[in-house]
Protein backbone atom coordinates (compact mmCIF):
# COMPACT_ATOMS: atom_id res chain seq x y z
CA UNK A 1 0.00 0.00 0.00
CA UNK A 2 1.23 3.51 -0.79
CA UNK A 3 2.65 5.09 2.39
CA UNK A 4 0.60 8.28 2.00
CA UNK A 5 -2.62 6.33 1.56
CA UNK A 6 -1.77 4.22 4.62
CA UNK A 7 -1.09 7.35 6.70
CA UNK A 8 -4.35 8.97 5.63
CA UNK A 9 -6.30 5.80 6.40
CA UNK A 10 -4.75 5.62 9.85
CA UNK A 11 -5.68 9.27 10.55
CA UNK A 12 -9.30 8.71 9.60
CA UNK A 13 -9.57 5.48 11.61
CA UNK A 14 -8.10 7.15 14.70
CA UNK A 15 -10.42 10.15 14.45
CA UNK A 16 -13.55 8.03 14.11
CA UNK A 17 -12.48 5.73 16.93
CA UNK A 18 -11.98 8.71 19.24
CA UNK A 19 -15.43 9.95 18.31
CA UNK A 20 -17.02 6.59 19.05
CA UNK A 21 -18.13 6.09 15.46
CA UNK A 22 -18.41 2.69 13.86
CA UNK A 23 -20.31 3.54 10.69
CA UNK A 24 -18.51 3.85 7.37
CA UNK A 25 -17.85 7.16 5.62
CA UNK A 26 -18.57 7.42 1.91
CA UNK A 27 -15.78 7.77 -0.61
CA UNK A 28 -17.02 11.29 -1.43
CA UNK A 29 -16.52 12.37 2.17
CA UNK A 30 -13.04 10.93 2.67
CA UNK A 31 -10.93 13.60 0.90
CA UNK A 32 -12.51 16.36 3.02
CA UNK A 33 -11.80 14.50 6.25
CA UNK A 34 -8.22 13.72 5.18
CA UNK A 35 -7.42 17.29 4.23
CA UNK A 36 -9.02 18.76 7.35
CA UNK A 37 -7.05 16.67 9.85
CA UNK A 38 -7.92 15.00 13.12
CA UNK A 39 -9.95 17.73 14.84
CA UNK A 40 -11.97 18.55 11.74
CA UNK A 41 -12.74 14.84 11.29
CA UNK A 42 -14.31 14.91 14.75
CA UNK A 43 -16.13 18.11 13.87
CA UNK A 44 -17.59 16.56 10.71
CA UNK A 45 -18.69 13.55 12.73
CA UNK A 46 -20.48 15.83 15.21
CA UNK A 47 -22.21 17.77 12.45
CA UNK A 48 -23.37 14.61 10.71
CA UNK A 49 -24.98 13.33 13.88
CA UNK A 50 -26.43 16.65 15.05
CA UNK A 51 -28.60 17.86 12.19
CA UNK A 52 -29.93 20.74 14.32
CA UNK A 53 -26.55 22.42 13.84
CA UNK A 54 -27.59 23.78 10.46
CA UNK A 55 -25.41 26.86 10.89
CA UNK A 56 -22.17 25.20 11.99
CA UNK A 57 -20.45 25.63 8.62
CA UNK A 58 -20.84 29.42 9.01
CA UNK A 59 -18.09 29.39 11.64
CA UNK A 60 -15.44 28.94 8.97
CA UNK A 61 -12.86 31.66 8.26
CA UNK A 62 -14.05 34.55 6.13
CA UNK A 63 -13.12 38.03 5.01
CA UNK A 64 -15.53 40.72 6.16
CA UNK A 65 -15.10 44.38 5.21
CA UNK A 66 -11.40 43.79 4.67
CA UNK A 67 -10.84 41.98 7.98
CA UNK A 68 -9.95 38.29 7.97
CA UNK A 69 -11.97 36.49 10.64
CA UNK A 70 -10.33 33.23 11.72
CA UNK A 71 -12.22 29.96 11.77
CA UNK A 72 -13.91 29.17 15.08
CA UNK A 73 -12.82 25.76 16.45
CA UNK A 74 -16.35 24.50 17.08
CA UNK A 75 -15.01 21.16 18.28
CA UNK A 76 -13.71 23.01 21.36
CA UNK A 77 -17.04 24.70 22.18
CA UNK A 78 -19.88 23.13 24.13
CA UNK A 79 -22.58 22.12 21.64
CA UNK A 80 -25.22 24.11 23.48
CA UNK A 81 -23.48 27.41 22.66
CA UNK A 82 -23.34 26.86 18.91
CA UNK A 83 -25.93 28.69 16.84
CA UNK A 84 -29.00 26.55 16.23
CA UNK A 85 -32.74 26.75 15.65
CA UNK A 86 -34.79 25.61 18.64
CA UNK A 87 -38.39 25.44 19.82
CA UNK A 88 -39.22 28.47 21.97
CA UNK A 89 -42.77 29.01 23.21
CA UNK A 90 -43.36 32.63 24.23
CA UNK A 91 -45.62 35.63 23.80
CA UNK A 92 -42.88 37.70 22.21
CA UNK A 93 -43.45 38.95 18.68
CA UNK A 94 -41.22 37.56 15.92
CA UNK A 95 -38.11 39.69 15.61
CA UNK A 96 -37.77 40.20 19.36
CA UNK A 97 -34.35 39.49 20.86
CA UNK A 98 -34.42 37.76 24.26
CA UNK A 99 -31.22 37.47 26.28
CA UNK A 100 -31.23 34.70 28.88
CA UNK A 101 -28.40 35.81 31.15
CA UNK A 102 -28.52 32.85 33.55
CA UNK A 103 -28.20 30.24 30.82
CA UNK A 104 -25.91 32.29 28.51
CA UNK A 105 -28.25 32.27 25.53
CA UNK A 106 -29.63 34.87 23.15
CA UNK A 107 -32.82 34.03 21.26
CA UNK A 108 -34.10 35.70 18.12
CA UNK A 109 -37.81 34.94 18.08
CA UNK A 110 -39.22 33.48 14.86
CA UNK A 111 -42.81 32.64 13.86
CA UNK A 112 -44.31 29.30 14.80
CA UNK A 113 -42.79 28.89 18.25
CA UNK A 114 -39.22 28.79 16.97
CA UNK A 115 -36.11 30.86 17.65
CA UNK A 116 -32.52 31.05 16.51
CA UNK A 117 -30.40 30.55 19.62
CA UNK A 118 -26.87 31.88 20.05
CA UNK A 119 -24.40 31.29 22.86
CA UNK A 120 -23.28 34.47 24.63
CA UNK A 121 -20.91 35.80 27.25
CA UNK A 122 -22.49 38.06 29.86
CA UNK A 123 -21.60 40.61 32.49
CA UNK A 124 -19.66 39.77 35.62
CA UNK A 125 -21.51 39.78 38.92
CA UNK A 126 -22.10 43.40 39.91
CA UNK A 127 -22.37 44.54 36.28
CA UNK A 128 -25.52 42.59 35.41
CA UNK A 129 -28.23 44.53 33.58
CA UNK A 130 -31.81 43.57 32.81
CA UNK A 131 -34.93 45.06 31.31
CA UNK A 132 -36.38 45.98 27.93
CA UNK A 133 -34.70 48.20 25.36
CA UNK A 134 -34.58 48.88 21.65
CA UNK A 135 -31.78 48.68 19.16
CA UNK A 136 -31.01 52.34 18.62
CA UNK A 137 -27.93 52.02 16.40
CA UNK A 138 -26.16 49.36 14.37
CA UNK A 139 -22.49 49.55 13.47
CA UNK A 140 -20.19 47.34 11.40
CA UNK A 141 -16.65 47.08 12.75
CA UNK A 142 -17.32 49.81 15.32
CA UNK A 143 -14.90 52.04 17.15
CA UNK A 144 -14.76 51.25 20.86
CA UNK A 145 -14.94 54.07 23.40
CA UNK A 146 -14.99 52.82 27.01
CA UNK A 147 -17.44 54.76 29.20
CA UNK A 148 -16.12 57.07 31.92
CA UNK A 149 -16.91 54.66 34.82
CA UNK A 150 -14.84 51.95 33.12
CA UNK A 151 -11.94 54.36 32.61
CA UNK A 152 -12.13 55.26 36.30
CA UNK A 153 -11.79 51.58 37.18
CA UNK A 154 -9.11 51.00 34.55
CA UNK A 155 -7.14 54.25 33.96
CA UNK A 156 -5.00 52.54 31.31
CA UNK A 157 -8.04 52.70 29.01
CA UNK A 158 -7.99 56.51 28.94
CA UNK A 159 -6.12 56.42 25.64
CA UNK A 160 -9.29 54.98 24.09
CA UNK A 161 -11.63 57.62 25.49
CA UNK A 162 -14.06 59.50 23.26
CA UNK A 163 -11.82 62.54 23.55
CA UNK A 164 -8.96 60.51 22.13
CA UNK A 165 -11.00 59.04 19.31
CA UNK A 166 -11.58 55.58 20.79
CA UNK A 167 -10.03 52.30 19.67
CA UNK A 168 -10.04 51.83 15.92
CA UNK A 169 -11.91 48.88 14.40
CA UNK A 170 -10.02 45.62 14.08
CA UNK A 171 -9.69 42.02 15.13
CA UNK A 172 -8.57 43.01 18.65
CA UNK A 173 -11.31 45.59 19.21
CA UNK A 174 -13.52 44.47 22.15
CA UNK A 175 -16.70 45.17 20.15
CA UNK A 176 -15.68 42.80 17.40
CA UNK A 177 -17.23 42.74 13.96
CA UNK A 178 -20.61 44.29 14.81
CA UNK A 179 -22.33 46.20 17.59
CA UNK A 180 -26.02 46.72 18.33
CA UNK A 181 -26.50 49.66 20.71
CA UNK A 182 -29.31 49.35 23.25
CA UNK A 183 -31.47 52.41 23.85
CA UNK A 184 -34.25 52.99 26.36
CA UNK A 185 -36.66 55.92 26.06
CA UNK A 186 -34.50 57.32 23.29
CA UNK A 187 -31.32 57.35 25.39
CA UNK A 188 -28.23 55.19 25.10
CA UNK A 189 -28.06 52.66 27.95
CA UNK A 190 -24.32 52.14 27.24
CA UNK A 191 -25.01 48.42 26.89
CA UNK A 192 -24.34 46.57 23.64
CA UNK A 193 -24.86 43.32 21.85
CA UNK A 194 -21.50 42.91 20.17
CA UNK A 195 -18.95 40.54 18.73
CA UNK A 196 -15.79 39.29 20.36
CA UNK A 197 -12.57 37.67 19.14
CA UNK A 198 -12.48 35.71 22.42
CA UNK A 199 -14.61 32.71 21.54
CA UNK A 200 -13.53 30.97 24.75
CA UNK A 201 -15.50 33.56 26.74
CA UNK A 202 -18.84 32.39 25.31
CA UNK A 203 -20.86 30.74 28.06
CA UNK A 204 -19.08 32.70 30.81
CA UNK A 205 -19.60 35.89 32.81
CA UNK A 206 -16.66 38.14 31.94
CA UNK A 207 -17.74 41.44 30.41
CA UNK A 208 -18.71 44.72 32.07
CA UNK A 209 -22.40 44.15 31.45
CA UNK A 210 -22.54 43.94 27.67
CA UNK A 211 -23.64 40.79 25.83
CA UNK A 212 -20.93 39.30 23.60
CA UNK A 213 -21.30 36.81 20.76
CA UNK A 214 -18.84 35.00 18.52
CA UNK A 215 -18.03 37.35 15.63
CA UNK A 216 -19.66 35.03 13.07
CA UNK A 217 -22.80 34.99 15.23
CA UNK A 218 -23.08 38.75 15.71
CA UNK A 219 -22.70 39.19 11.95
CA UNK A 220 -25.63 36.82 11.49
CA UNK A 221 -27.75 38.53 14.15
CA UNK A 222 -26.89 41.96 12.76
CA UNK A 223 -28.33 41.13 9.36
CA UNK A 224 -31.50 39.68 10.87
CA UNK A 225 -32.57 42.51 13.20
CA UNK A 226 -33.36 46.12 12.25
CA UNK A 227 -32.93 49.34 14.18
CA UNK A 228 -35.93 49.59 16.51
CA UNK A 229 -36.09 45.87 17.30
CA UNK A 230 -37.07 45.07 20.87
CA UNK A 231 -34.48 43.50 23.17
CA UNK A 232 -35.44 41.88 26.46
CA UNK A 233 -32.64 41.01 28.90
CA UNK A 234 -33.73 38.52 31.58
CA UNK A 235 -31.68 37.38 34.55
CA UNK A 236 -33.75 34.30 35.35
CA UNK A 237 -35.06 32.41 32.34
CA UNK A 238 -35.86 28.71 32.09
CA UNK A 239 -33.40 27.00 29.75
CA UNK A 240 -34.71 25.94 26.34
Amino acid sequence: MDRRVFTKSLLLTSALSAAGCSSAISEAEKPTVYRSGFLSAIREWRIERNPTFEFVHEYKARTDNGFRLPEIPVEKINDRYLRQRVSYASNYAPGTVVVDVANRFLYLIEPGGKAVRYGVGVGRQGFAWQGAARIGLKREWPTWTPPAPMIQRQPELAKYSAANGGMEPGLNNPLGARALYLYRNGRDTLYRLHGTPQWKSIGTAVSSGCIRLINQDIIDLYRRVPVGAKVVVKQNEAAV
